[in-house]
């Protein structure tokens, strides 16, 4: 069993210290994956059910809190100008808000009743974390596709978001209580058998282990749903840089540069000669210290490009606020590439579990992103802006990727995708942690999936009181929001 690193100051360290001094019950210590017979660590997920039973999964008792409070909190570093655009996005619609809160659902996890099975987690598993993307070898793969947040923690934090973000999506679409609980069910159901059988597979087979495109059309119930998929991959199977060059940049006065797109997309404001020289020296060392995280074959592909623009990028939902860029390489003055460089901050997650093992967030997300995708970009790195200190982490954008339009699903569809990511989350918890723990604790029968069909349908009933509360606040002028 793994020893834990707390630093002075964290709530975890608090609640640690409470502990030993006998003022709160004493918490076991997690269980990470490990080596011995597998009947052993089976035994050992079984036994964990006795400290934390299947039902507690279930558990959504969480007392009141102020969410404006706990957003605004969340908005600490942020680039102030954006935050508006970030509120807007998330009070457009349930599944919005639900997209940029992380930090209070993180808060009200740490509330409730835990296992001491601990995986690294991507941290905010909602389903519009996963998608498409492209391995190495130009496969088309589907799988987690976010992980800003990132950490080891209690496999369940991870289920229980994913399972929430299904109901919520659900209820959008309009659908019935018992299409909402069928579609959840599903999702818990295949999550659950597939981690155990991935705990029956040789080790080396399930990290070699790829949801690939082709598997996904080939499993697909109708085919209706078959022309959809395909749809989708093969719109990502065109997605690259040159693809992207054609609508992303423009030129001028002979130069390629990055086509503005305000409020968007848009280049740093530069007033004068000696701070466009600053600026551009700035980026160049950053540029230079990611190189240094590549191994060494792929610095010798990436020394083949020279930068020729950078540009600012707004991001995500969550991720609003935050500082990212986009960077714009070229080799042979003809061949493209696109380079995201986005900032990492410390997880939400760490107010509240033992934090990074790394000094730089950015090495947090893209070793947790190598952990748990079945394969990764080949420029994924990270370095720290010698300017200000914020550490950020690099990959390629929009290479191969593409993601599913939940919006106009209909209940099968829904139903399909929940099984599809279910049975991603379940080999990424495989891959980055050991199967044969989760799979004695969730066990063969379906309580497991009762459970978190109970927890899911609760949370997203809190979801909405909560995006209430948003909308509330930005009626009487508590918080700015903007819409695009």
């Amino acid at each position: 069993m793994a020893a834990i690193n707390v630093q002075p100051g964290s709530e975890w360290a608090a609640n640690e210290t409470a502990c030993a001094l006998g003022q709160i019950e004493s918490r076991p210590q997690p269980l990470f994956h490990g080596r011995g017979p597998r009947a052993a660590r089976i035994h050992a997920g079984k036994a964990a059910r006795g400290r934390f039973p299947r039902s507690s999964l279930a558990h959504c008792e969480i007392p009141e809190r102020d969410v404006v409070a706990l957003l605004e909190a969340s908005n600490e570093g942020r680039l102030a100008e954006l935050i508006p655009i970030r509120y807007g996005r998330m009070v457009a619609s349930p599944f919005g808000f639900y997209r940029g809160a992380a930090a209070p659902m993180a808060f009200d996890l740490a509330r409730l009743p835990r296992s001491d099975i601990f995986v690294q987690l991507t941290g905010d598993a909602h389903l519009a974390n996963f998608g498409l993307f492209a391995s190495p070898e130009r496969r088309v793969l589907f799988g987690p596709n976010d992980f800003d947040e990132t950490l080891p923690g209690p496999f369940e934090w991870d289920v229980r978001r994913l399972a929430t973000s299904f109901v919520v999506a659900a209820r959008e679409r309009g659908f019935s209580t018992a299409v909402q609980r069928e579609v959840v069910r599903r999702c818990a159901s295949t999550f659950r058998q597939h981690v155990n059988m991935f705990s029956e597979m040789d080790v080396l087979d399930v990290w070699y282990h790829q949801l690939t495109a082709d598997s996904m059309l080939a499993t697909a119930d109708t085919s209706k749903e078959r022309r959809m998929e395909r749809a989708v991959v093969t719109r990502a199977r065109n997605r690259t840089s040159h693809t992207e060059m054609v609508h992303a940049t423009t030129m001028i006065a002979g130069h390629l540069r990055i086509r503005d797109e305000a409020p968007l997309v848009y280049h740093y404001p530069i007033s004068n000669p000696r701070e466009a020289e600053l600026f551009e020296a700035t980026v160049r060392h950053f540029i230079a210290d990611f190189r240094d995280t590549l191994p060494d074959e792929r610095r010798a592909l990436f020394d083949r490009f020279e930068l020729v623009d950078v540009a600012i990028r707004v991001v995500g939902v969550g991720s609003v606020g935050t500082r990212c860029w986009l960077a714009l390489f070229m080799a042979d003055e003809k061949y493209p590439l696109f380079l995201q460089i986005k900032e990492a901050r410390a997880s939400v997650l760490e107010r509240y579990l033992p934090p990074s093992r790394y000094a730089n967030h950015g090495q947090r997300v893209a070793t947790g992103q190598r952990l748990l995708q079945s394969a990764s970009d080949i420029f994924l790195g990270w370095a720290t802006s010698q300017v200000n200190g914020i550490d950020f982490y690099v990959r390629q954008l929009r290479d191969m990727k593409g993601a599913f339009d939940v919006s106009v699903f209909d209940e099968r569809d829904l139903s399909e995708y929940a099984a599809l990511c279910g049975q991603a989350l379940a080999h990424a918890m495989a891959k980055a942690g050991d199967p044969a723990v989760i799979a004695g604790y969730v066990g063969s029968s379906e309580a497991f999936d009762e459970s978190i069909t109970r927890f899911a349908m609760a949370y997203a009933d809190r979801n909405e009181r909560d995006w209430q509360v948003l909308k509330f606040a930005i009626k009487n002028g508590r918080i700015h929001a903007m819409r695009e």
